[in-house]
């Protein structure tokens, strides 16, 4: 009973410290059904100091609040691989530190990892728990509460970094996962990024006072970049302004050259296949005419028909037979729509490969793996995704496509079949949820970063 008695009682959610990491206080979920503890963690980088292995990475403590950035460097005790409450497998570094709780503190165990999509910035698992905490799973911070501005004041050394760039993210729909994140990376690493909906800009056309101009009046002549993400749908008007951009000397991470080329599908495959790169046997048409001469191009039924403006799965409809296939090709006739015909590649069991390409080099892939019943394009309606291991040939192809097309940011989406990879699609402005979440990598950290690359910028020295 005595040893009962010594043990500390917490809540489902406390406030506790790391700090050897200078964290003073995070908010912690406690999981006794977690066997390791983990610390969101992003820019994790291994390296060795001597010949022993260490990790260096940053860590934002508050929750909701990415402008609070503290840097981290351990000694590595370990790396394992620990399944995520998905499910999925991750191998993740492991550090030890001191926690501090109510007034008593010792040494655990915690993985690194990217914790973005969890509820809370630190999980405690059991074995930190182990002879000195009870859980009472009904009551919530019983050793003290912290409000939001208290915890703020903790940080106040960590402050927002300046002499950052000032970057314009072009886009449609501000809510979007993507545009969300791309603003929170660019804030996080000291930067000023705003929002612009591309249809609120007008452009001025003039040989000596060129200017772009937002909703209000609002001159943006000034940024140093723009990150543009631009739906095929206002592709013209999109690509004249960041032409606009580049004229009067601002930097686009993907050009506009670069997107009209991608968003133009026969264009790209075109190219693609100019290039040495190998895709699925494919006919284009606008509203043909003679139908089943189409149809025998890609060696008759089943074969994919896609409308070419068709983007996340939309305007594409698998045809088992000749006589659907010649059904779909009529209906879309119909529109006067342009269409592509393509050969069903039936032993990749409705999955496909979305490689993410920045700066020439893959940094991160997924496999996307249609719901039962339903093929590959249709996985964005009901589909999964999980990590993807890819063989040097695919991390070839995806870096080689990307370049032909001249993007620096790319998602390459590839089939696997008997004859090897084929390169399905190059998307010039790829979404970041599904993959971020499935591989637990910050790739829009990576896209500022090749933002930052591309105007030679570099991160002012922490003091």
């Amino acid at each position: 009973m005595s040893n009962l008695e010594n043990r500390i009682i917490v809540g489902s959610v406390e406030w506790l410290a790391l700090p050897a990491l200078g964290i003073p206080k995070t908010k912690a979920r406690v999981d006794s059904g977690a066997k390791t503890s983990s610390l969101h963690a992003f820019n994790i980088r291994a390296f060795k100091r001597g010949n022993v292995p260490w990790v260096s990475y940053e860590v934002h403590p508050l929750q909701n609040n990415r402008k609070v950035i503290v840097r981290c460097e351990n000694e590595v005790v370990d790396r394992r691989s620990i399944k995520s409450s998905s499910g999925t497998s991750e191998k993740r570094y492991i550090i030890s530190t001191t926690i501090m709780l109510s007034d008593r503190s010792w040494e655990i165990e915690i993985s690194l990892t990217n914790r973005d999509s969890m509820g809370y910035r630190m999980l405690l698992g059991r074995e930190a728990m182990q002879d000195r905490i009870l859980v009472d799973p009904s009551a919530n911070y019983l050793c003290g509460e912290l409000s939001k501005d208290a915890a703020n004041k903790l940080y106040g050394h960590a402050s927002d970094e300046v002499g950052g760039l000032n970057i314009g993210l072009l886009a449609s729909n501000p809510d979007l996962y993507s545009n969300q994140r791309l603003i929170e990376a660019g804030e996080e690493r000291g930067h000023r990024i705003r929002f612009y909906d591309i249809k609120q800009c007008y452009m001025k056309l003039d040989a000596d006072n060129p200017q772009i101009h937002y909703r209000g009046g609002r001159i943006l002549n000034e940024l140093d970049a723009v990150i543009p993400r631009i739906k095929p749908s206002i592709n013209f008007y999109g690509c004249g302004l960041v032409r606009h951009f580049e004229s009067i000397g601002v930097h686009s991470l993907n050009s506009a050259q670069s997107i009209t080329g991608a968003q133009d599908k026969l264009y790209s495959l075109q190219m693609l296949l100019q290039n040495g790169l190998d895709i699925p046997v494919s006919g284009f048409a606008n509203s043909p005419i003679d139908t089943g001469d189409l149809i025998d191009m890609v060696d008759g039924a089943p074969l994919i028909v896609k409308l070419l403006q068709g983007t996340q799965g939309r305007g594409v409809v698998l045809a088992e037979t000749r006589k659907a296939a010649e059904s779909v090709i009529n209906a879309f006739k119909s529109i006067q729509a342009n269409l592509l015909v393509q050969e069903f590649i039936k032993e990749a069991d409705g999955a496909d490969l979305r490689l993410f390409v920045i700066d020439g080099k893959v940094v991160a892939s997924m496999q996307r793996k249609a719901a039962k019943g339903e093929f590959r394009a249709n996985v964005h309606r009901g589909g999964s995704v999980s990590i993807a291991k890819i063989t040097s040939a695919e991390r070839r192809m995806a870096i080689k496509a990307a370049k032909v097309l001249g993007l620096k940011v790319a998602g390459v989406d590839i089939i696997r079949s008997e004859k090897g990879p084929l390169l399905l699609e190059v998307n010039s402005s790829p979404g970041l949820e599904g993959i971020e979440e499935a591989t637990g990598k910050d790739l829009a950290g990576s896209m500022i970063a090749a933002v930052e690359k591309m105007l030679g910028w570099v991160r002012p020295a922490s003091t």
